[in-house]
């Protein structure tokens, strides 16, 4: 089992899109429409080699979507399947997006996620990401958060 995430491939993009579905179809009840991951167009970010995903068991089982910017790198979704959630693996993930962010010579990594995502907050807050802004975006409650790189 290897937890080292490469780019994805065009024949990863129902995997990728199953994923993201599961990952995020609870949260719709609680924000009142479909998070903004559940509407990307995951066969461009695959074709612009922004997307990510790990394999468990032969299977795509977490993705990554990691957009250069000019002065830090958007960490713009993470997502594991629900059956290797608990696992460790989106920590890896994590992880993996911060290393990227180094060797890519960025002092600074961001995200935003839903208001609604409290446990998301909770967890980015536990790991270094510190809330830098609030704000509506395409109808949606953001909050944005950026962790300096050591």
């Amino acid at each position: 089992m290897s937890d080292d995430p490469r780019l994805a491939t065009m024949e990863d993009c129902p995997a990728v899109e199953a994923i993201v579905k599961a990952a995020y179809s609870h949260y719709v009840p609680r924000i009142g429409r479909e998070p903004g991951p559940m509407r990307d167009n995951y066969a461009t970010l695959i074709q612009d080699g922004r997307v990510h995903v790990v394999e468990r068991d032969g299977a795509v089982a977490g993705l990554l979507v990691l957009i250069p910017e000019q002065e830090t790198l958007l960490l713009d979704n993470v997502a594991v399947a629900p059956a290797a959630q608990e696992t460790g693996l989106g920590r890896k993930l994590l992880e993996f997006a911060e290393r990227t962010a180094r060797d890519a010579g960025y002092r600074s990594i961001r995200l935003y996620t839903n208001e609604a995502m409290t446990e998301n907050i909770a967890l980015y807050s536990r790991i270094g990401y510190v809330e830098t802004r609030r704000g509506e975006e395409t109808g949606l409650r953001r909050v944005y958060m950026t962790k300096i790189l050591g």
